[in-house]
């Protein structure tokens, strides 16, 4: 198991889904984590499940929310060691019908979300000499989908900023990686089945299957699966891992 006493990790979009889950499993290997998002009432759900939680409301997409965020979180836990960006968005339309505010709203949460956290971060974790630094990003961060031009654009920034930022840390002993998932069992996912139920006419169950098939092993991940994979990052088995862009997808 991943020893993490003394450690203080920071989740952003830790409400729910695989935020939530990578928040709990950080707690149960002994860190002490604080977990922010925009909406208090989730935050505080996950907070009650833990006594090594704490939650924090911030926007990623605002640089002086994410600093106000972090100052109070290292004020009650220390400076970070452990920065996780998991927020992030989706939305679906045709690229064709896509306006330049939807491209903005994409990169506004998934790439500047990211960019925030860690800008605002790097001092504090620096500070440290040794961290991990990682990027929920997505398959759609490595591949194209369909009607989602705008949050493959950004996931795909993600990762060159991944590798960019691994490159000049490399020597620091903070080490920086993005985790792709496939579809996931998570809230999102859940949308994105609603909205091919409306736009279709299909029945849940068959938008299910039609996400499902792209994954090889024929299912979804599950959010402990990426929360596992971030506890390997973190762990010291993992300190040469630098750079990597993680596929978690059942072989897609």
């Amino acid at each position: 198991m991943v020893a993490l006493a003394g450690r203080h990790a920071i989740v952003t979009g830790g409400g729910t889904g695989i935020g939530a889950a990578i928040a709990l499993a950080l707690a149960e290997a002994g860190a002490s984590v604080t977990i922010s998002g925009r909406r208090a009432s989730p935050l505080q759900d996950v907070a009650a499940r833990s006594s090594r939680i704490s939650a924090l409301a911030c926007d990623v997409t605002d640089a002086a929310s994410v600093r106000a965020m972090l100052a109070k979180a290292s004020e009650k836990s220390g400076a970070p060691d452990i920065l996780v960006a998991n927020a992030g968005a989706a939305v679906s339309k045709p690229f064709k019908a896509m306006s330049r505010a939807d491209l903005d709203d994409m990169l506004s949460v998934n790439v500047a979300g990211t960019f925030n956290l860690w800008r605002e971060g790097l001092a504090g974790i620096q500070g440290r000499g040794t961290g991990r630094m990682i990027a929920v990003a997505s398959m759609a961060g490595l591949k194209g989908y369909p009607y989602v031009a705008g949050y493959v654009a950004a996931k795909h920034a993600v990762i060159g900023f991944t590798r960019a930022l691994a490159l000049e840390l490399a020597s620091t002993g903070i080490t920086v990686n993005a985790i792709c998932p496939g579809f996931t069992q998570t809230p999102m996912l859940e949308a994105s089945v609603q909205n091919i139920v409306a736009k279709t006419g299909r029945s849940a169950a068959e938008a299910e299957k039609s996400l499902a098939a792209g994954n090889p092993q024929g299912r979804f991940i599950m959010p402990d699966e990426i929360a596992g994979t971030v506890l390997w990052l973190c762990s010291e088995e993992a300190r040469s891992v630098n750079g990597q862009a993680i596929a978690i997808s059942g072989g897609e």
